[in-house]
This record gives structure tokens, C-alpha cells and sequence, in this order.
């Protein structure tokens, strides 16, 4: 270890009680996308405290930080965080679990966001470097576009960066270790949903004058799996996954439904092989409902653009990761990811890189994935 590596990590460990109790806080008091008025005050609080200039309300909640080095430089990097939980209820065990109900972090970004503050503090109060650092907390990425709706208010006109970096745990990676590629990282995503009508009908006396929607939606499900296996070429990357089921009344089992709804994702990274699954996922739709004498409406929408890397700032990402954590422990060639990061919007308007760090694993080789109710962004041996 280096001298400068071992004083920067025994200067890092100084904050780390408030640190912890900082991330716990906002693992309590979870708040869904463009809802995360309470994390953004606390951000906002932490950063002036420290020091930090603030402005707050971009994209609603979203709050940035500029700090100023003290050599002389007019390049500009952003560090960005996202603020947001998910609709997910906590499974029982932590003492600092989520006390709101059905809402959780579930993907680690309360992590994230005080991992950045704690960067924050640091530069605030050693400003040794040349030209200016915006940290950045992003509302709303899950789903719901925050980091778009962050540009579209101006973000990089009124915070101009040469550069911008992101960052996410990952499950199952060890503690301590990086990992990132050049070029397409992450796959582009989008949600579909797909609305059968038929007449319904009485599931005892009157099934052979119905039309039944479930049928088709039953045919639907098996069909799509075929968009991959049959219509993507085998070298290409693609997911098509049915999240969601919706018909009739449980209270009424003898009821054939009139309408049957399904929702689903869709994951890939070229641009032809996005089109082909938004007209074959329609067409699809159409032909399983008339096969039943139903109709079909298909709603096929493009949420995050693939997350795109770039060269030199990919580079710039790995000498960091390797002074910190050494060669061996970083991974420049990491595969694809078919998870999505609204993150891409920004790397589309700027320069810039993305990486995932290591959240390691249980003593017995377990760990717990994103957005599932036993997840907690605490790191493990």
C-alpha cells in the first residue's frame, strides 16, 4: 500500500461512524422517485454544512454540490448519486430497517448517496486538486427518468462538466473489487403493456358464448419468449420478461373477465434488435388475440437509452480504481449488464464512464440481488 493511499484511507475512516449512521437513516426513511424531499434536505444540510455550495429543486428533488480545488484549473468533472427507494417492502431483521410501509432501498442508493457525500466532505475540506467538482443526487431513477428530467431543466448549462462519472454496487462482487467496460455497458430498457378485450362471459353456463381474453393472454406469454430465442440473432443480447398478470375478480371465479392485462420489460442493446422486439411484441398481440376472436392494444414504451461508456473517462475510472484497490482486484473487461441505469441520459449529453463496485457476499458464498426485500447496500466480507 502507498503512503498516499494508506493516509487518504485513515483520512476516509475519520467520517465513517457518521457515515454509517448517515446511510442508515436514509435506509428508514426510504422515498420513491421525485418524492425524496426528506433525503434531498438531508443532503442538502450535510453539504452546507461541510462547506459545499447548494442548489436545490432541479428535477424537483435533486440537489448539487460545487466545490472549488484550490489550484488553478477550468475543467469541471460531475459525480453523480440517485436518491430514490423502491416499492418494496423490507423483509424483517435490521434494526435500521425501513419504517415506511411497502417502501424500501432495495438497490443501494442510499449507499450511493452517502458514499457521495462522504466524497464530498473529503474534497470540501482538502481541496488539493485543480478546477471544479459537482456532486450530484439524482431523484427518480428507477424508472421514472430522473436523470433526463435533471438535463431537460438545464443541469450541465448551469453545472458545465468535461466529464461525468457514475457509480453502483454490485451483489456478488467482492468487497474491494471494480468492474467496467468501454463502449455498451448496460442495456437499453423498456416497459410494455398489452391490454386483450374479448366479451367475457359466465365460466359455467355460458363459456361457449364468450370470448376469452386469458386465453390469449395465455398463448402471449408463450409466444414472446420465441421474440429471443427465434427472431434475435443468437450473437445478440435480448430479454423479454413478463412482470405482471391482471384479470377478473378472485371473488368472482366463475366469471370469465372481459379484459386481461399484461405488463413486461424488454432489454437489449442494439437499436434494430430494440425495433424488432417493439414489432414483434405487437404483432405477437394481435395475432394471439384474434386466434381467440379478441382484440389486442399494445403500449410499447422506450424508457433508458443503452448506457454507453467512453474511452478516455473509462480509463480515468480504472487508474483510480487500480490506485486504490491495485491491478488485480479491477476488472476492465466486465460483461454486459441487461440491468438499466437512467444514468445513460447523462453519458448520451456528456463524456464519461460508469462502474460497478463490489458489495461482496454472506460467509456461505449467499448474497441478496437488487430489489428483492432481503437486499441492504451494507458491504460484506
Amino acid at each position: 500500500m502507498t503512503a498516499a493511499r494508506a493516509r487518504l484511507i485513515e483520512e476516509l475512516r475519520a467520517y465513517e461512524p457518521e457515515l454509517i449512521a448517515i446511510r442508515r437513516d436514509i435506509h428508514r426513511h426510504p422515498e420513491t422517485g421525485f418524492e425524496e424531499i426528506r433525503t434531498a434536505k438531508l443532503v442538502a444540510d450535510k453539504l452546507r454544512a461541510w462547506g459545499v455550495e447548494v442548489a436545490e429543486g432541479i428535477a424537483k428533488t435533486g440537489v448539487v454540490g460545487t466545490i472549488r480545488g484550490s489550484r488553478p484549473g477550468q475543467r469541471a468533472i460531475g459525480l453523480r448519486a440517485d436518491l430514490d427507494a423502491l416499492n418494496i417492502k423490507e423483509a424483517h431483521g435490521r434494526d435500521y430497517r425501513s419504517t415506511v410501509p411497502g417502501k424500501m432501498h432495495a438497490c443501494g442508493h442510499d449507499g450511493h448517496t452517502t458514499m457521495l457525500l462522504g466524497a464530498a466532505r473529503h474534497l470540501a475540506e482538502k481541496p488539493d486538486f485543480a478546477g471544479t467538482v459537482h456532486v450530484i443526487f439524482q431523484p427518480a431513477e428507477e424508472g421514472m427518468g430522473g436523470g433526463k428530467a435533471m438535463i431537460d431543466e438545464g443541469l450541465f448549462e448551469r453545472f458545465p462538466v468535461d466529464a461525468i462519472y457514475g457509480m453502483h454496487n454490485a451483489p456478488g462482487m467482492p468487497v474491494g473489487m471494480f468492474a467496467t467496460r468501454k463502449g455498451p455497458f448496460m442495456a437499453a430498457s423498456d416497459t410494455w403493456v398489452v391490454t386483450f378485450r374479448g366479451t367475457g362471459g359466465h365460466g359455467g353456463a355460458g363459456a361457449h358464448a364468450a370470448t376469452d381474453p386469458t386465453l390469449a393472454v395465455g398463448g402471449f406469454i408463450g409466444a414472446i419468449q420465441t421474440i429471443v430465442s427465434r427472431n434475435v440473432r443468437a450473437t445478440e443480447v435480448a430479454v423479454v420478461s413478463v412482470g405482471h398478470i391482471a384479470a377478473g375478480d378472485r371473488n368472482a371465479p366463475n366469471v370469465i373477465p372481459s379484459e386481461a392485462i399484461v405488463c413486461g420489460t424488454a432489454r437489449s442493446y442494439s437499436p434494430a434488435v430494440r425495433d424488432l422486439m417493439e414489432r414483434r411484441l405487437k404483432a405477437l398481440a394481435e395475432a394471439c388475440a384474434g386466434t381467440y376472436g379478441c382484440s389486442a392494444e399494445a403500449d410499447y414504451r422506450r424508457l433508458f437509452p443503452t448506457l454507453v461508456t467512453h474511452a478516455d473517462e473509462t480509463d480515468v475510472s480504472l487508474a483510480a480504481a487500480r490506485a486504490v484497490v491495485g491491478e488485480r482486484a479491477v476488472i476492465a473487461e466486465a460483461p454486459l449488464l441487461t440491468g438499466s441505469e437512467d444514468f445513460a441520459f447523462m453519458l448520451e449529453a456528456k463524456q464519461g464512464s460508469f462502474i460497478m463496485i463490489g458489495n461482496g457476499v454472506e460467509p456461505d458464498g449467499s448474497y441478496h440481488y437488487v430489489h428483492t426485500p432481503e437486499y441492504d447496500s451494507t458491504t460484506r466480507s
